[in-house]
């Protein structure tokens, strides 16, 4: 079969390799879509994966194709959405109930062979079953709408919060459509791209700038979402949130990003500082809410391009170019 395959930091090819077979409780799914996400820039760099070279890709639907021998929950010819996250279930972060904090945390496309191919194996456990009326070459939305839920899960927002987000790409306008559904009474949002900023006004956004200094707020937002991994955002947003709110630190930093904190305003101030670590207990709830329309594919799917153009993909990603990047062998 044909797939992409990060060689080593910063070289990205698409060559043939053998196909999949799924192990007893595993399935094969040919692969329908795609997404490409901040994640695969960071395996890129050599971070994140523990060994290239590795077929990326781990925001993926398609449809079975093969199927192990103790496999009886699904059959071939059903159309799924993949959950990436694979925990060991035996660590202490399992056992409580926090598996994407496991010990030895894995993913499909992250630490094992993913979606960026003609055919890919996953547990049959990770497979959620599509309803007739949904898309599969959209359900790759269903991947990064289950982290957004997972960050509103961290946050516990409360009904009225002035909400505040970093960033207008694919996670900062799923982080506005989850906000509008739980009772923020406003949502702003910030971003250089002005094209991006366009397409958070459409979603219905709140009011929208290139910085915060451009909108009048003094006295903070209170829940800031960073949905960029950029430093200085990060640093920005540390310093708006309001007195009792709290900031959530969402996007992807680079390893070595570092911000400074103010000790004593966020004792005085009580303010709060989270983080939401990918996919725990929401992947079933994302495909739930993707079935029920609240993302418009055509709105967050911006480019779609064959899997023999992944490298090209990846350069308009890394360039800030479009939304959602899709790929479809």
């Amino acid at each position: 079969m044909r797939a992409a395959i990060i060689e080593a930091p910063g070289k990205v090819s698409v060559s043939t390799v053998p196909d999949p077979a799924p192990g007893p409780r595993e399935v094969v799914v040919a692969v329908a879509s795609v997404g490409l996400c901040g994640t695969d820039l960071h395996i890129l760099q050599g971070e994140f994966a523990p060994t290239l070279p590795i077929v990326p890709g781990h925001e993926f639907a398609g449809e079975i194709v093969g199927i192990g021998r103790e496999v009886t929950e699904l059959a071939i010819g059903d159309r799924v959405a993949v959950d990436p996250s694979l925990h060991c279930h035996e660590c202490r972060y399992c056992r409580i109930g926090r598996g994407n904090l496991c010990e030895r945390w894995a993913a499909i496309g992250v630490t094992e062979p993913g979606g960026a191919a003609e055919y890919a194996v996953a547990p049959v456990a990770n497979c959620v079953r599509l309803p007739e009326h949904i898309d599969v070459q959209d359900a790759a939305l269903i991947a990064p709408l289950s982290c957004a839920v997972r960050g509103y899960d961290v946050l516990n927002s409360t009904l009225g919060a002035e909400v505040l987000i970093y960033g207008s790409g694919t996670m900062g306008l799923m982080m506005l459509e989850l906000a509008k559904r739980t009772g923020a009474a406003g949502v702003d949002i910030l971003d250089v791209n002005p094209d991006r900023l366009a397409t958070a006004a459409l979603l219905g956004c709140s009011r929208s700038a290139a910085g915060a200094d451009e909108l009048d707020r003094p006295g903070g937002w209170d829940v800031v979402i960073d949905a960029t991994g950029n430093a200085g955002a990060i640093q920005d947003g540390l310093g708006r949130v309001a007195k009792g709110g709290t900031f959530l630190q969402f996007g992807v930093a680079d390893y070595a990003t570092r911000a400074v904190i103010e000790p004593y305003r966020i004792y005085n101030h009580e303010i709060t500082i989270t983080g939401s670590m990918a996919v725990l207990h929401s992947y079933e709830r994302a495909a739930a809410l993707f079935a029920s329309g609240v993302l418009d594919p055509s709105v967050f799917i911006s480019d779609r391009l064959p899997l023999e153009q992944y490298p090209q993909a990846i350069d308009r990603f890394k360039a800030g170019i479009g939304r959602k990047i899709v790929v479809q062998p």
